[in-house]
This record gives C-alpha cells, structure tokens and sequence, in this order.
C-alpha cells in the first residue's frame, strides 16, 4: 500500500494554484502545510484550500513533519530553498527556471543528490498528449535521426504583466526576460525530443517593445548545434499583439516532420505537421476561431491538468523510488541552453557548452 505523502507548497503566489489543486487531487497525497513570506497570504491560501499548517517562512515548513515540498517563489530563491529541503531529508519539486545560474544549479543537483532525496524541476508541457506523442515517434525512429529542430515562440505581453510584481522584467530578481520565462519551456520540449546534447549556441538579444518597463530582453534569435550533427533554430519574442502562440518542430532524416503546436497560449498542443510515413495528417489554425491573447490567468488555468499530471508523475516517482520525468539534471539542460544565448550575446561569438565551466554561465 502506497504511503500518503504530507505535502508543502512554498510561496503562494499565482503559480502555487495549480500546485495546490493538483496536490488535493491526489489520492497519495495530503496537503498538508504552505508558507510565504506575506503570512497573510500563506493564512489566506491555507483557508482557501483547507490547508492546515501555514507560515511565513520555510524553515518552520521543513519542520513540519513534511516529506515533501514544491517551490514556487521567485527564481533567485529557489538555490537556497531546494538546498535547504534537501538538507531536511525533503523531495522537492522546484518551479522553472530552477535557478538562473549553472552554478547554482549544479549546487542544488549535488546537494538533492548527497541527501538522496529527489529533485525535479516543472516543465509541465512535457505532459501535453502531443509532446508525448511527438517524443514517442522521435525516440522509436520514425523520422529518421533527427536533423533540424526549431522553436517559434511568438506571444503578447503588455505593461500590465511585467507591473504586476516588482520581480518582473528586472536580472536580478528575474534573471533574464523571454527566453528565461516563456521559450525555457519549449527549449527543454526541443532537447527532449531530439535526443542529443546541444553542444554549440549562437544567440543575439534585444529589447525592442518593452523598453520602458524591463531592462531584460523581449525578443531573441539563436543557433544550435547538437552532438549528433543536428542543427536548431530559436526565436522568441514577447512583442505580439495579440500572441501568435508557440511552435517546436523536429524533422529525421528520413523527411519525416512533427510539431508540437500551442495557440492560443495555455490550451493544450497539438501537432498540426505530421508527416510520419503512413500517418500524414495536417492541422491548420485560424486565428479568427479563437481568442488568441488569453489573459494570463487563463493561460495558468489551461495548464491545470498538466501539472497535475507532473505533480502525479513526481508523487509517484517518491513514493516507488524512481526518477520522476523530469529530474533536476533535466530541467538544467534547458537552463544551460538559456544562459549560453546570453553569454553568446554578451561576447559576440559562439559558446561551446562542453568546453565551459558551470561557473562561467549566468543570466548577466
């Protein structure tokens, strides 16, 4: 019989709702305590969801009595709380970006590893039926190797978002803009269907819409080379309006293409091009059938159900003492890819992801 795991959520913020929902909704585990720095709004989220314990800072939320815990505070946090839980012997399931350094990453990595607890990092759109899909047909060779991948992200983002939280648009609450916070999620859909380490990234950045309210970048193009001779493309950008949504395409060798498509924003993907011999199908979009520029409170709601499914995935990864789909080492490959378009921008010139060290890729 499968042990209920006690679960706390730290921080309370917009993206702890759907933590919160999937937690309640799982049999095997009880939601059992939530913290914030704002104690009234760790009271508030406890009363809302019927959570029994809340504090206003997470060190009494360790002590708790909880196995578990999920992270879901500002990114320059998420080093010392994951290093703090696993120094209480606490799984811990951290929010995307799960830091904004390599070095920080890698700390967390060794840090979860020593305690022999487990990390995972939130990449939920892994657990779109078409991700899957597309991954499953990659991995069993019906495309062929993989040759060409790209990421079309094209999403409206207005004053109001960025003014929401003082944390915003800033590098060092922040730790960078569009490719940190929106393309971070397509990136690791990219690399995880490839298969292959990338291991060359030229990059340029911009901040060509936003200026008067981020100094971090809304628009960014890159290329990548992977270790199996693959080649990517990324571009990126906060600057439409409306949004435009989101597009991972891989093609093999042999001709064959699949995509990965999301529009509008936050409803679940689906793959428009499938060129897979014997299974040809394509999917056109028209943008005057749907609203194409969800508020952002819509977007979260759309994907409800798919962290639910990664907050499944990681409970039962605990529970059996298994590796959840994605680890801490996972959520880090998109990560280095991120921070190496920065680095690229920075210099001028390619960044060789094999022949750098940790320490040398950070959001600035």
């Amino acid at each position: 019989m499968t042990r209920t795991l006690r679960v706390g959520i730290i921080g309370c913020g917009k993206i702890a709702l759907n933590h919160a929902k999937a937690l309640l909704a799982n049999d095997n585990a009880e939601l059992y305590a939530c913290c914030d720095i704002d104690g009234a709004r760790a009271a508030e989220f406890a009363t809302r969801f019927g959570i029994p314990h809340a504090y206003d800072n997470s060190a009494d939320l360790m002590r708790s009595g909880v196995d578990t815990v999920t992270v879901c505070t500002p990114h320059p946090s998420h080093e010392s709380t994951v290093v703090a839980a696993a120094r209480h012997g606490l799984d811990v399931l951290c929010e995307k970006p799960i830091s904004i350094s390599l070095a920080e990453a890698d700390h967390m990595i060794d840090a979860t590893d020593s305690a022999g607890v487990t990390f995972g990092g939130l990449f939920q759109r892994r657990f779109w039926e078409a991700s899957q899909r597309a991954h499953e047909a990659i991995r069993n060779g019906r495309i062929g190797t993989p040759v060409f991948a790209s990421v079309a992200l094209r999403l409206g983002r207005d004053a109001a978002y960025f003014t929401a939280d003082p944390w915003r648009g800033t590098w060092d609450a922040d730790g960078g803009g569009v490719l940190i916070n929106q393309a971070i999620h397509y990136i690791d859909l990219m690399q995880w269907c490839v298969g292959s380490p990338v291991v060359r990234v030229s990059g340029n950045i911009a901040t060509l819409k936003h200026g008067d309210h981020i100094e971090v970048e809304d628009t960014a193009v890159a290329t990548l080379e992977f270790a199996n001779g693959a080649l990517g493309v990324i571009q990126a950008g906060t600057t439409f309006a409306p949004g435009l949504g989101t597009q991972v395409l891989v093609t093999g060798n042999n001709g064959a293409t699949v995509s990965i498509t999301e529009f509008p924003e936050g409803e679940p993907a689906f793959n428009d091009i499938w060129t897979v011999a014997g299974e040809e199908s394509y999917r056109p979009v028209h943008s005057t059938e749907i609203d194409s520029d969800p508020s952002l409170a819509t977007i979260h709601e759309g994907l409800t159900p798919y962290h639910a499914l990664q907050i499944d995935d990681f409970i039962d990864a605990v529970a059996h003492h298994r590796e959840p789909l994605v680890t801490g080492r996972e959520a880090r490959k998109a990560l280095e890819i991120v921070l190496a378009i920065y680095e690229s921008a920075r210099t001028g010139g390619p960044v060789d992801l094999g022949a750098t060290r940790p320490a040398q890729l950070t959001h600035r």
